[in-house]
């Protein structure tokens, strides 16, 4: 077991280098492994396809002794998965992605919607998409903020029910939110710690402009 995996996905590495808890379990999702030896990592386990990898990077892997772990082009799982997948086997309390929110548009609402599957039940997962922090919260969770930062909330998968919140100016008090609804989106920081809960669902809170 460990404390913490960090799965890095293609991102530039000045996203990476300040989020990485020492003894990290870190997992590279294709080409997010040149990301990892960009930045000086050592990099436990390479996962996917390596159609976005580089052929110097590969071997810069294989020097290092890390796991490698192909997998076909055509499969049923994006390369992303796969490597959530691999951290959650690791048993670690935490995980943190690390990506980008740009490219093309279906990846990033798959990522999205990964994040909040219920094979991840019991693991704190968050993720750094871009310039945008992400939380998935099932449960109940605190966070802090500077007082005015954006806050936006998303139920996914089915409603959110009975979603209470705290130290944000436009308080929600046992309300559901839908998929789709707009209800949740731009809530703002009004103290330096914002708590929510719910009582049924899955939330992201999505952070725009916050990097972890």
């Amino acid at each position: 077991m460990v404390e913490t995996a960090v799965v890095i996905a293609a991102s530039p590495p000045n996203q990476t280098a300040p989020i990485l808890a020492d003894g990290a379990f870190v997992v590279a999702a294709d080409g997010g492994a040149d990301t990892a030896l960009a930045l000086g990592l050592h990099v436990d386990l390479a996962i996917g396809d390596f159609d976005s990898l580089s052929a110097g990077g590969l071997a810069a892997l294989g020097r290092a002794g890390t796991r490698i772990e192909k997998h076909p082009a055509a499969k049923n799982a994006t390369d992303l998965e796969l490597a959530l997948d691999a951290a959650l086997a690791a048993a670690p309390r935490s995980i943190l992605v690390v990506g980008s929110a740009g490219g093309r548009l279906d990846h990033v609402l798959s990522s999205l919607e990964l994040l909040a599957s219920s094979r991840y039940v019991g693991v704190e997962l968050d993720a750094q998409l871009g310039d945008a922090l992400v939380h998935v919260i099932r449960d109940s969770r605190a966070f802090q903020g500077t007082p005015g930062e954006l806050l936006s909330l998303h139920a996914v998968h089915g409603a959110a029910r009975g979603v209470l919140t705290e130290g944000l100016r436009y308080p929600l008090v046992g309300e559901t939110l839908e998929p789709g609804s707009s209800r949740g989106v731009s809530n703002v920081f009004a103290e330096p710690e914002a708590r929510v809960s719910l009582t049924d669902g899955v939330l992201l809170a999505i952070r725009p402009g916050v990097e972890r």
